[in-house]
């Protein structure tokens, strides 16, 4: 390779690595404003579940659908299209003068945000052949996107307190005009010859049966089953699904070849990006109402004490993508979730404990970072890694929709459990007590909505704290059972896939 195509090849991967920067911080640093948000749009629990799930419902029902585009049409192409979409739709995030505004705009986001996903891992597999220089540059993808991720939640705190929650959206217009710059400078076309026809109906079904899914679980007790609307909601969604399995198995390019999965790795692979979403990530949401009215930390210190969580994530990608080359994805994969897990088990011990600090966190906190640092890159590289290459576009669309699916899913799971944990809370001190607003406004962390009825904050911190500890569970029982899952299919030969 001459001189010319490795600067070419850098200026490539800081492109890919910026929009990831993006990304990163566009999913980590909002979970800080939501009190903001809260207060000044107004907007309700579940409002503030829709400002983080309509991004995430948005890039899930799209990942594979841009991945199958910019299979047929050009990553790059599709790439910077995604890239100037998500500035103008982080501008009119940052102008949003209600909830319901806001929401939209996410949307927005995050279908460019699937554009930009789906592409990065296609522009790194296509432009980086060699395993050993492919290690590095997922590894450096990890580094950045990690770097997003776990300084989201700072960022997000220093911007509120310096200035205005707009800027949270509006530093993104300025970093998606830079990272235009650095694509079409430094990124190459490439297509699949082989690609067809969109699959317009595998697009469809699949998005309406996702969807349906996320809204019945956000609503919860609202759109119980007794209601019409729940039971048209839920066989719309069921339909779609099989009909989306029935599709894909029919057509001659599915968007989501379901034969990949007799491959192990992929589907190991796969197994890996939907554990890191039943714990890790969705839980990076909620765990800043946790520090702030739980523990009584200001926005600020809420972002710093976030970093043991985060951080890790930072500092494992490389020493994982070595481990890979080592061991393969059948040993490092497992390794990760089942340290996810143990992490989340020890911040559930420390919730429950009576003095539960920020000190009492950090070992759980840091020990699921590694675990998701353990993880994130090496099932990135392995599934795209694992199928031929020029199906790394449908490769990477069906890893990051596994990823988006099992997170929008786990968001509103998570936000269910929390939920129905303050509720049992509230029961065990007053019985009866059926006040579905009042369990709401607790679990967006304002302790104050009880005063009204005559329950103390200190009871209402208890009942939220409860809460809270319930979802760590669920979080540590689902990496645990995925981990040996993932390990089971695998096999003893699983090898690498990097080299």
């Amino acid at each position: 390779m001459n001189l010319n195509a490795i600067s070419q090849n850098l200026v490539a991967l800081a492109a890919v690595c910026l929009s990831a920067l993006m990304l990163g911080l566009e999913i980590s640093s909002i979970p800080t404003i939501l009190p903001t948000l809260e207060n000044i749009l107004p907007a309700d629990f579940k409002q503030l579940q829709w400002i983080m799930n309509a991004y995430t419902i948005a890039m899930t029902t799209c990942l594979m659908a841009m991945g199958a585009l910019a299979d047929r049409f050009g990553r790059k192409r599709i790439f910077m299209v995604g890239i100037v979409i998500f500035g103008i739709a982080s501008l009119v995030c940052g102008l949003a003068t209600s909830a319901p505004m806001l929401i939209g705009a996410r949307f927005f986001q995050g279908i460019s945000a699937a554009a930009m996903l789906a592409c990065q891992v296609a522009i790194l597999s296509h432009q980086f052949r060699d395993g050993r220089e492919r290690g590095i540059a997922f590894g450096w993808w990890g580094i950045i996107f990690g770097i997003g991720l776990g300084f989201g939640p700072i960022v997000g705190g220093l911007i509120v307190a310096l200035s205005n929650w707009q800027w949270v959206f509006l530093v993104h217009v300025v970093l998606a005009v830079i990272t235009l710059l650095l694509v079409r400078i430094g990124v190459e076309e490439s297509v699949d010859p082989n690609a067809g026809r969109v699959d317009l109906m595998g697009m469809g079904t699949l998005s309406i049966s996702v969807f349906g899914l996320v809204y019945l679980i956000t609503q919860g007790d609202s759109l119980s089953f007794e209601n019409s609307t729940g039971i048209v909601i839920a066989t719309v969604s069921a339909l779609s699904f099989l009909l989306f399995i029935f599709i894909e198995n029919r057509v001659v390019r599915p968007m989501f070849d379901f034969a990949a999965f007799r491959v192990r790795n992929f589907s190991g692979a796969l197994l890996g990006s939907c554990g890191m979403n039943f714990s890790f990530w969705p839980f990076v949401i909620y765990l800043p109402i946790y520090f702030q009215a739980v523990l009584g930390y200001d926005s600020v210190t809420t972002g710093l004490i976030l970093l043991a969580y985060t951080l890790p994530t930072l500092i494992i990608p490389p020493i994982a993508e070595r481990l890979l080359l080592r061991f393969g994805p059948g040993s490092v994969i497992p390794l990760g979730l089942f340290t996810i897990g143990t992490g989340f088990f020890l911040m559930h011990f420390a919730a429950t404990s009576d003095h539960a600090s920020w000190m009492t966190m950090l070992p759980g906190s840091v020990l699921a970072g590694i675990g998701l640092g353990l993880t994130n890159t090496p099932v990135t590289n392995t599934a795209t890694a694992s199928l031929p290459v020029e199906r790394a576009g449908m490769a990477s669309g069906m890893d990051m929709s596994a990823r988006m699916i099992s997170l929008a899913i786990n968001i509103a799971l998570m936000g269910f459990i929390l939920l129905w944990g303050i509720q049992q809370g509230l029961e065990q001190v007053i019985p009866g007590v059926q006040t579905q607003t009042l369990v709401e406004s607790l679990a967006a962390g304002n302790l104050d909505a009880g005063e009204a009825i005559g329950i103390s904050i200190s009871v209402s911190r208890q009942a939220l704290s409860q809460g809270f500890s319930w979802v760590m569970f669920y979080g540590a029982a689902c990496s645990w059972g995925l981990s040996v899952f993932s390990l089971v299919v695998f096999g003893r030969r699983s090898v690498s896939v990097t080299g």
